[in-house]
C-alpha cells in the first residue's frame, strides 16, 4: 500500500496560492486570515509570543498591533515581556511603565545604547504605548555578566553569587540542539563553539521562561502577557514557550514573520544555514513582510571620542569627509554643547545625534585652547568608517 504525501510537518495544509507581502496565514490549517481574525483568535490565549526580526520595522508594527489588541480586550490585565531588557533593568522599567521617566532619562538609566545596541526607533512606539497605558514592561533576559560567565565557565564552577542566579537549565532539548548544530556546521571550531552557544541559548530561554512564569504567578486572575523575542527563541515553540508551559501550563499562541522581499543591502542579514526538518509548524500565525529599513537616513557626527573622568567628551580623531570634519571639528576639541543641550557626558551627545536626520543642522560649541568656538554641523550619511570609529 502506497502512502501519499499531504504536505510537510511545517506546512501540513499548503496554502491555496503563493503569499504576498501583508498576507497572514494560519499555518496549522493553511488558511489565510485577516489581521482582525488573527487578533481575535490569538488574544484568547494567556500568552502571545511574537518572534521578531530585530531590525525590521514590520516586526515591530505587528507587535504593537498585538499589544494594543490584548490591552483593549483585557484592560489592566496585560504585561509586556521583552528579551531586549535584562533582570537588572527592572527598576527602571517599572518607573517607565509608571510614567515617571521621559525618553532621554529612560534611555540613559536603562543603558539602552550599550545593553541592546539596536536603534531605539524600532521600539519607541511600542514602549510609548506601554508607558501611556501603564502596561508593566518586564525585563526577561539574563544579565550580561551571567551570560558571559555561563559561556566561559562550567556551570558547577560558577561563583556562588552567579550560580544562585541560574534558572533551572535543561541543556538537552533535541530541537534546540539540532538547530544550534546546523548553525555551527560550517565553523572550523564548530563543536566547541556550538556547546558554548548551547549553554548560552539555554540560559536565555530558561531565564526568559522563568520571568514569564514569575509575572503570571504574581498577578491576580487570568493575567495575560505579550512576550517579544527574536524568532529563534519562539519559532517552533521549543525555546521560551515550551519552557514556560513546563513550569506553568497555560494557553499560548505563536506569531511570527517571514521576509518575502529582502533588499540587496539587507541580504547579508540572512543566516545561510541548512535548518533541520522539525515535525511541527514554526508558528500558529505567520505574517509575510518586506525586510524594511527605518524611514530617513540615520547620521553620525563622525568622530572617535573619549570621556574624561569629569565627564568631558574629548575628540580623539575625526573621520575624513564626515559631518564633523566639514564643520571644522579638530582632534583635541572638547565637545561642550549641541544646540541647547550641554554635553556633560557622552550620552548627551549620543542622544542628540540620534534625533538628527540627513540635512539637519546643529550648533556645536567646542572648547579649543581655552576658548569656546561655535561650529555649524550639517548632518549627512557617514562615509565608510575605519575600524574603531564611533559617533
Amino acid at each position: 500500500m502506497t502512502t501519499s504525501s499531504f504536505g510537510t510537518p511545517e506546512e501540513p495544509y499548503p496554502p491555496s496560492n503563493e503569499p504576498t507581502v501583508g498576507d497572514i496565514i494560519h499555518l496549522p490549517t493553511g488558511t489565510y486570515v485577516t489581521a482582525e481574525q488573527m487578533l481575535s483568535a490569538a488574544t484568547d490565549a494567556r500568552v502571545v509570543y511574537v518572534g521578531e526580526t530585530h531590525d525590521n520595522p514590520a516586526s515591530h508594527r505587528l507587535q504593537l498591533q498585538i499589544l494594543t489588541a490584548m490591552a483593549e480586550r483585557y484592560p489592566g490585565q496585560v504585561s509586556l515581556g521583552m528579551e531586549m531588557f535584562n533582570t537588572a533593568q527592572q527598576p527602571v522599567l517599572d518607573r517607565w511603565s509608571a510614567g515617571e521617566l521621559d525618553e532621554k532619562t529612560f534611555l540613559k538609566e536603562s543603558a539602552w545604547h550599550t545593553s541592546w545596541r539596536i536603534d531605539f526607533d524600532y521600539y519607541r512606539d511600542l514602549l510609548l504605548y506601554a508607558r501611556n497605558h501603564q502596561i508593566p514592561v518586564i525585563g526577561l533576559n539574563a544579565t550580561k555578566e551571567l551570560v558571559k560567565a555561563v559561556g566561559e565557565t562550567p556551570l558547577e564552577e560558577l561563583p556562588a553569587e552567579l550560580r544562585d542566579q541560574l534558572p533551572e537549565m535543561n541543556l538537552d532539548d533535541p530541537y534546540q540542539r539540532a538547530m544550534n548544530t546546523a548553525v555551527f556546521a560550517d565553523h572550523a571550531a564548530g563543536n566547541k563553539q556550538m556547546e558554548r552557544f548551547q549553554k548560552v541559548q539555554t540560559l536565555w530561554d530558561e531565564m526568559m521562561a522563568t520571568k514569564v512564569v514569575e509575572e503570571l504567578d504574581k498577578r491576580e486572575g487570568n493575567h495575560r502577557m505579550v512576550v517579544l523575542a527574536g524568532g529563534n527563541h519562539v519559532r517552533f515553540g521549543y525555546g521560551i514557550p515550551r519552557r514556560v508551559f513546563v513550569r506553568h501550563p497555560v494557553s499560548y499562541t505563536l506569531i511570527g514573520g517571514r521576509e518575502l522581499v529582502v533588499p540587496e543591502e539587507k541580504q547579508d542579514r540572512l543566516m545561510d544555514i541548512d535548518p533541520p526538518d522539525f515535525p511541527m509548524t514554526p508558528y500558529d500565525y505567520l505574517l509575510f513582510t518586506e525586510y524594511e529599513s527605518l524611514p530617513g537616513n540615520k547620521v553620525k557626527l563622525g568622530v572617535r571620542m573619549k570621556e574624561a573622568e569629569d565627564g568631558r567628551v574629548i575628540v580623539e580623531e575625526v573621520v575624513t569627509d564626515s559631518s564633523a570634519e566639514q564643520a571644522g571639528v579638530l582632534s583635541g576639541d572638547i565637545l561642550a554643547r549641541m544646540d541647547d543641550t550641554e554635553i556633560k557626558e557622552m550620552f548627551d551627545l549620543i542622544f542628540e545625534i540620534g534625533r538628527k536626520q540627513e540635512g539637519d543642522k546643529a550648533l556645536l560649541v567646542v572648547e579649543r585652547n581655552g576658548e569656546q568656538v561655535e561650529l555649524t554641523v550639517t548632518f549627512q550619511p557617514m562615509p565608510k568608517m575605519p575600524m574603531g570609529m564611533k559617533k
